[in-house]
């Protein structure tokens, strides 16, 4: 976008448990990003940046006042995004927000549109676009393979929050309701919008079965979009891992399974048919989605490549997922948007 060559010099905003995963896959894509400096408050991140040869500071501040950082990659908490998004773009910073992007459509609004008129790229934490073989099924979407698209059905669980400190602000309600929504949910409405387009309305049950966490430890949605077509989203924060996306469409069907975490990849189990075909079963090998999203980033920061993750969808996915948060509070139908 500026003309500029070579690797995107970054500042990585908070090293917590997602911020030092970016930082370890980033080490294998310094042709591409080359973090220059870290801001973590936390004094234990000491330890970590002289292990990674990170210059550290606790203020975003002065990261911004870097002339060496580009960009910044947000690895923070939801409800510092909207504000750390603005005094970025006000420092001439490109912006890769990690999910969720805002907690309210009008939030996400200003950012994209901060961003837009600035001229500057944002990228979104959704890496689940980036795994190959769900890149294969949105391809194969996209070009009419599958027909028109009936149904999306999608679960991405796990019980990692379950050891957590209750002091956490991932167990704060108010920080992460509906509860794995914010944490694994929203990468399925993500791709269910971009199968489906803009969603119309959700009704949402959201319980505590199993554990104290505040937010809710079982939620599912089913989601309606004004297209046509439904969605049955499922984020449980109780029970052992499991990542598993499949879509319908009249001529064909794919499911696509993840064997471990992204934290970790060790690839996935795709499951398939088509009119007249026998069903399908294959596996692809590892890969590393989230240096891949952020490469993807980086490229379209340089002008070489456009971003994958479009305005509208970041919208439409927030959008959505305010509505999710107010059905679960409700148990109501609520229209989105």
């Amino acid at each position: 976008m500026s003309g500029a060559t070579g690797p995107v010099r970054v500042a990585m905003v908070g090293l917590g448990w997602w911020g030092r995963k970016m930082v370890a896959v980033l080490q294998a894509a310094r042709a591409d990003l080359d973090v220059v400096v870290a801001v973590e408050p936390n004094p234990a991140a000491k330890e970590f940046c002289e292990e990674h040869k990170l210059a550290l500071t606790t203020s975003y501040e002065e990261a911004l006042a870097r002339a060496d950082v580009e960009a910044v990659i947000l690895a923070t908490p939801h409800s510092l995004h909207e504000e750390q998004i603005e005094k970025a773009v006000a420092a001439g910073k490109h912006v890769f927000c990690e999910k969720p992007l805002a907690m309210t459509r009008t939030g996400a609004v200003k950012a994209v549109e901060l961003c837009r008129k600035a001229g500057l790229q944002l990228g979104m934490g959704h890496e689940r676009r980036f795994e190959p073989p769900v890149a294969e099924m949105l391809e194969a979407a996209a070009n009419g393979k599958l027909g028109r698209i009936l149904q999306v059905e999608a679960n991405f669980s796990h019980d990692k929050f379950l050891s957590l400190d209750k002091s956490n602000w991932r167990l704060n309600a108010a920080q992460a309701p509906a509860g794995g929504m914010t944490a694994t949910g929203i990468h399925l409405t993500d791709l269910a919008i971009k199968l489906l387009g803009p969603a119309r309305d959700v009704r949402v049950v959201c319980e505590n079965l199993a554990s104290e966490i505040p937010q809710g430890d079982t939620m599912s949605a089913h989601v309606r979009f004004h297209g046509g077509g439904s969605a049955y989203v499922s984020a449980t924060l109780a029970t052992p891992f499991i990542s598993r996306f499949a879509v319908f469409g009249t001529k064909g069907w794919i499911e696509v399974r993840d064997k471990a975490h992204v934290e970790a990849p060790d690839g996935w189990v795709v499951t398939s048919a088509s009119t007249g075909t026998p069903i399908s079963v294959r596996e692809v090998g590892p890969a590393e989605p989230v240096r891949d999203n952020l490469v993807a980033f980086a490229h379209a920061v340089r002008g070489t490549a456009p971003y994958a993750i479009s305005g509208d969808d970041m919208i439409n996915n927030i959008a959505l997922l305010e509505a999710i948060v107010k059905s679960a509070a409700s148990g109501q139908v609520v229209a989105v948007g």
